[in-house]
């Protein structure tokens, strides 16, 4: 049985993150991070002001065009 992986991120490695509409819907930590040493996922409002802040590590997000 092969496994497929996907790139892997390291959690909460950045105080700031720039994400696209593609990151929609925004998580902390994001699905391409991993998991194992983070907080559990939250899901972030961001879609409104352009920015949100991670209550749990403090990661701060600003969405892109």
């Amino acid at each position: 049985m092969s496994q497929t992986s996907k790139p892997s991120l390291p959690a909460n490695a950045q105080q700031h993150y720039q994400v696209t509409a593609a990151d929609l819907p925004l998580s902390c930590p994001m699905p391409q991070m991993s998991l194992w040493n983070s907080h559990p996922r939250v899901y972030l409002p961001i879609e409104e002001t352009g920015s949100a802040k991670c209550a749990y590590c403090g990661a701060e997000y600003t969405l892109i065009a």
